[in-house]
């Protein structure tokens, strides 16, 4: 069985961006953290098989300074064309969007063991068709008043056993849940 975790930051009411989706908050945020500080980032990916990312959340972290994902495989979802950088070709592909349940069933009977499941629209189809398996979130210590949930609106809540919560110096606190599916169903 394929394993699906979401790995994100929000703010401290919950939010991943602005309603237009800027997240210059978050980008000043991580601009007080020292380098050092991943917040667990890589060791999570060490363990990711498969990427499966919303084309907006790849337009921008394709203009990040760095490359965050190393050589993990990436699948974006997109309904648009677009071009995927040259020094990415061999690890990133582009997939007409697909639905949740087509992809876990299509990778399962490939050598995927966990999917990371990245952008707002991807883990919110992913939340409501229960494929959701493991969750962190990163809060970073700022109210921002309003903006866009990476939940989005559930047709049924989701029940969750707590893992693990990690606090850091520079006041970010991280939170480790599994989805309790037995009573999700």
């Amino acid at each position: 069985m394929v394993k699906v975790s979401v790995f994100i930051g929000t703010s401290l009411d919950g939010f991943i961006a602005r309603e237009d989706g800027d997240i210059d908050w978050l980008d000043d945020a991580n601009k007080k953290v020292t380098s050092s500080e991943d917040f667990g980032f890589n060791s999570f990916l060490e363990s990711v098989d498969l990427i499966i990312m919303g084309r907006k959340t790849f337009e921008r972290v394709i203009s990040f300074d760095r490359w965050l994902y190393k050589e993990t495989k990436m699948i974006v979802l997109t309904s648009k064309d677009i071009q995927i950088p040259e020094k990415l070709e061999k690890t990133v592909t582009t997939r007409n969007i697909s639905s949740p349940q087509q992809l876990i069933s299509e990778f399962s009977n490939k050598s995927v063991n966990h999917i990371y499941v990245d952008g707002g629209i991807v883990i919110q189809d992913f939340l409501s068709a229960r494929l959701v398996d493991e969750i962190t979130v990163t809060i970073v210590p700022i109210l921002i008043g309003k903006g866009k949930s990476f939940s989005g609106l559930l047709s049924k809540d989701l029940i969750m056993h707590h893992l693990k919560t990690t606090v850091y110096d520079s006041g970010f606190v991280q939170i480790k849940y599994k989805i309790n599916k037995k009573n999700n169903e």
